[in-house]
């Protein structure tokens, strides 16, 4: 007898685990969480015939070798999609995956309980139902190993069908064989996939970006640390838990920046702190006009006290007078005439700054160095980034310096200013940044906000990009606020702290800032270039405005969360109408907003009722948290006015009021 090749080995295993969610690119990069959350894993599990399976779901830390496992369910079995949850209870890179396996007790106990209810023998299954519990005994452990022997025995002893059905089918039997099943041709899915859960700031912050020279109260000169910590108070006043810093290092000479980015700067002028590195030092030292490096740990330190964070601002530039131009000059890219290349993005010429050839002979000390930068401020207090420009550098190196730090100090969160095309925005991301800068700033109108925040929130972005919505930048004056004024501030404010569960704002913001070099996107009389003071109690500012809408953020944890967002109907067309609640509703939360910075409109709103919980008849206390206003309603529609010259958003929050059946007595 001839014996032929099967040929290659199969693919495919007995039993079948695919359409695992959620799953990056294949298993490539490590989906996001935050500690405390619940990460829910579907995944379709299938075998041949009608055999019982058991799932579970897998998880262990990226550095350990011990699984913890959580049961999975079957949820759907048309589809043969089954499902299971864990809390996520440490701030690490976690793994997980699914393993399944045939149930062999559960497939005899459904058979022989359908061979019973058709009034079938079922002496020779229960022969074999006693096989398999001598095999669980062999595996079991303690108390159960002792059972099982005498359940075994007891089986033996009695002839009675009767009473060998009652001990074979009986639900502790069921339950301790569960406890020990038989996992030797159990089959796991083919990936082990990663989730990165990072701290709950990581998600939910108020960030409150400052540059520390313009701090002061004397014109002409740079404020100091000790400065910087006066504002402190107010800063966490208004409800922010993260102030974050501009650069703070030595800026360069050669090619200085004037005022409003002129190319002539004077004695005075003190130049763009992104134009890092002097004779001073380069990106671990602190520019001298500010103090020293322990007036910085000791502004770090008061920031804690007060219950908030520093990030701190890293731009991989230097400027041509950087210590690394002069001792590593192999790092750096030379024009045919000898000059040092300086940054380009043409029209645009930036003189000041030189970039880093990140690839080459040098790759693996630069790199080494660049890594060395964020160790060096980690151990300065320093747990959060934000990395000015990334999608100008390499992504592998993003990949590999991100990997290295948060393997060390997972409790680090890395900001990406990633404006950007789209697929690079996504792709730094997924390669570890714990937020991103978002086209938000250019989104001002009802269609362009539901179409972004619904992509945001409703795809699988939302698995790895966590938006961080800033209202401006040093960089950026969008026309909306130009244009708007104050009503304009009002409006972005509101939608940034509610629409993402992290916003931030740049100093001036909260004063109405909008003075605009003509025709551009720019601060007229940047402080990027110039010394400024500012009078932080100046007329028309919305303090107020921002402290109470930090305050309710605080208040309602809905608020704290981004992919619960949902938007809903406005008749309006100006008016955008969307909510968050918390899973049980206990805490549910409505914003309208008036997008016309000029004119006052009525819109009808339409409140989801079923989500709610709620019928058609049944009544809802509604508190407008920001005005204070109450309201009794009953049904889906009611009627709002916003004037965006008095307050263009309302802030609903939402009480159901507990329903007595009259007909159960009391008592």
């Amino acid at each position: 007898m001839t014996i032929h090749a099967l040929g290659p080995a199969p693919i495919s295993r007995p039993i079948v685990i695919a359409d695992v969610e959620p799953e990056l690119d294949g298993g490539r990069f490590p989906i996001k969480r935050e500690v405390g959350d619940t990460l829910t894993v579907p995944a379709s599990i299938l075998r041949d015939g009608h055999d019982h399976l058991t799932a579970v779901l897998k998880t262990r830390p990226a550095t350990g070798a011990q699984w913890r496992e959580a049961p999975m369910r079957l949820v759907n079995s048309g589809l043969d999609r089954w499902s299971g949850t864990v809390t996520l209870t440490e701030n690490a890179l976690w793994v997980y995956t699914v393993e399944a396996w045939t149930d062999h007790f559960a497939t005899w106990h459904s058979e022989v309980s359908k061979k019973l209810a058709a009034g079938q023998d079922i002496a020779l299954e229960l022969i074999e139902g006693r096989e398999i519990v001598t095999a669980a005994a062999a595996r079991a452990e303690g108390r159960d190993r002792a059972r099982l022997q005498a359940l075994a025995g007891r089986f033996d002893e009695v002839a009675d069908p009767t009473e060998r059905t009652a001990l074979m089918l009986s639900p502790d039997l069921g339950a301790m064989l569960a406890r020990w099943p038989d996992r030797t041709q159990a089959v796991s899915y083919d990936r082990e996939l990663g989730v990165m859960v990072d701290r709950v700031a990581a998600r939910y912050a108020a960030w409150y970006e400052m540059f520390p020279r313009s701090q002061g109260t004397v014109a002409g000169r740079s404020a100091t640390f000790a400065e910087c910590e006066r504002r402190l108070p107010a800063i966490r006043d208004m409800g922010f838990d993260t102030v974050y810093l501009v650069p703070i290092h030595p800026i360069g000479r050669s090619h200085r920046k004037g005022p409003n980015n002129s190319l002539s700067a004077g004695p005075g002028d003190p130049g763009s702190p992104y134009a890092i590195g002097a004779v001073e030092g380069g990106h671990t030292a602190v520019h001298p006009d500010l103090g020293t490096l322990e007036d910085f740990r000791h502004f770090v330190g008061e920031t804690n006290r007060l219950g908030m964070e520093v990030a701190l601002d890293i731009a991989i530039q230097c400027s041509p007078d950087h210590p690394w131009v002069r001792e590593h000059p192999e790092w750096f890219l030379f024009r045919p005439d000898g000059t040092i290349k300086y940054a380009e993005n043409p029209p645009k010429k930036y003189q000041d700054i030189v970039n880093v050839n990140f690839f080459g002979p040098h790759q693996d000390a630069l790199w080494q160095e660049l890594k060395g930068v964020f160790e060096f401020w980690i151990g300065q207090g320093v747990k959060v980034f934000r990395v000015d420009n990334p999608h100008t550098k390499p992504v592998p190196f993003w990949e590999w310096c991100i990997g290295e730090i948060k393997a060390a100090h997972p409790e680090v969160i890395f900001l990406s200013e990633s404006f950007t095309r789209p697929p690079m925005l996504k792709m730094l991301a997924k390669v570890g940044y714990s937020q991103s800068y978002t086209y938000f700033t250019w989104r001002n109108f009802k269609q362009d906000l539901v179409d972004y925040l619904t992509e945001l929130t409703r795809t699988e972005t939302v698995e790895y990009l966590r938006p961080n919505f800033f209202t401006s930048t040093p960089d950026i004056l969008p026309e909306y606020l130009q244009k708007g004024g104050r009503p304009a501030f009002m409006v972005r404010q509101v939608l940034a702290a509610t629409l993402s569960s992290v916003y931030g704002i740049y100093n001036g913001f909260e004063l109405c800032e909008n003075q605009a070099v003509p025709g551009k996107e720019e601060y007229l009389n940047s402080e990027k270039y110039d010394y400024k003071v500012w009078d932080w109690d100046r007329p028309g500012n919305i303090i107020s405005l921002i402290t109470a809408v930090n305050r309710i953020r605080k208040e309602n944890p809905a608020l704290q969360e981004l992919d619960t967002l949902r938007f809903y109907e406005a008749d309006d067309g100006n008016v955008l109408f969307y909510g968050k609640m918390t899973p049980d509703r206990t805490n549910m939360i409505f914003v309208a907003v008036n997008l016309d910075p000029f004119d006052a409109h009525d819109s009808r709103l339409h409140f989801p009722l079923t989500e709610m919980g709620l019928g058609e008849h049944d009544s809802f206390e509604v508190e407008d948290l920001l005005s204070g206003r109450k309201h009794l309603w009953t049904g889906a529609g009611h009627s709002i006015h916003l004037d965006p010259g008095e307050l263009p958003a309302a802030i609903f929050r939402v009480r159901v009021w507990q329903r007595i059946d009259y007909a159960t007595p009391c008592g």
